[in-house]
C-alpha cells in the first residue's frame, strides 16, 4: 500500500491552525505570553491530541499552567469550528527543539570563530621572516598586542 497522506495527518494540521487562531484572538490569560505551535500530533483513534509548543520568554511554566487551564474552552470551541465525531483530548507539551537549535548554532558559531582565530594567529607565527623592506604585517602585530 503506498504511503499517503492520512486523515490524521489533516485533521492535526487543522487542529493546528484553529489552535493557532484561537490562542491569538480569543484566549486573554495573561500567563499565556507569545506562543507558537509547532506541531500536532493526534492519535489514529482521534482520542487524543500532542499539541507542541514553544515561548517566547522563557515563561514555560506559566504558559503550561495557563494552556492546560485554557483547555476545557479551546477544545469546546474546536468542536464549533470542526465538524468530527470524536475530538481530542489536548495535551500541551513544550517543544524544546527551537532552544535546542539556537544552542547548536551558538556552538558551531563559537567552533567557527575559534578556528580562525587559530588559523590567523599560525599565519602571524609562520610569517616571522619579515619581508617587503622589513615591515612587519599590520594585523599580526596587533593581535600579538592584544594578547
Amino acid at each position: 500500500m503506498p504511503k499517503g497522506y492520512y486523515r490524521t495527518d489533516r485533521i492535526a494540521e487543522q487542529i493546528q491552525r484553529e489552535l493557532a487562531q484561537l490562542l491569538r484572538l480569543e484566549l486573554r490569560d495573561p500567563r499565556i505570553g507569545m506562543i507558537t505551535l509547532t506541531g500536532v500530533d493526534v492519535t489514529r483513534d482521534y482520542s487524543h491530541a500532542k499539541v507542541f509548543y514553544t515561548t517566547l520568554g522563557g515563561e514555560r511554566k506559566a504558559a503550561q499552567e495557563g494552556l492546560e487551564h485554557a483547555s476545557g474552552f479551546l477544545r469546546s470551541q474546536l468542536a464549533h469550528s470542526m465538524k468530527l465525531r470524536v475530538l481530542p483530548q489536548l495535551h500541551f507539551i513544550y517543544d524544546p527543539s527551537i532552544e535546542y537549535g539556537a544552542r547548536l548554532s551558538r556552538l558551531i558559531d563559537q567552533a567557527v570563530a575559534d578556528d580562525q582565530l587559530s588559523q590567523d594567529d599560525s599565519s602571524c607565527e609562520s610569517s616571522g621572516s619579515l619581508s617587503d623592506h622589513d615591515k612587519p604585517d599590520v594585523t599580526c602585530v596587533l593581535q600579538k598586542k592584544q594578547q
